[in-house]
């Protein structure tokens, strides 16, 4: 291994580079806690805004014809509800052959 040389910098610049090191860790600390602060400040904003609505549960029942015709071995929906194309397993209603 070679034997490297000793560069010798002046004593005030080592100073200067640590105080400035100083100084940017200051500020790096400053801005996590401001960006904390913010956090903090915009999810309490928007538990607040969330908490401004009145949920209401309500139970209806809605009852509906369905048409379908049959041709070819093709299953077709003439009327949609909530659940097109489903049925209350969420199987499809669809059949169509497959050639």
């Amino acid at each position: 291994m070679k034997d490297k040389e000793i560069t010798m910098i002046p004593f005030y610049a080592a100073e200067y580079l640590a105080d400035r090191q100083a100084l940017t860790i200051k500020r790096l600390w400053i801005m996590c806690m401001i960006l904390i602060f913010l956090l903090v400040g915009t999810n309490a904003l928007w538990l607040w805004y969330e908490s401004q609505f009145e949920y209401v549960e309500t139970t209806e029942t809605v009852e509906q014809d369905i048409e379908a015709e049959m041709e070819d071995g093709d299953f077709t929906v003439i009327g949609i509800g909530d659940n097109y194309g489903k049925d209350k397993d969420k199987t499809t209603y669809y059949d169509y052959d497959q050639n």
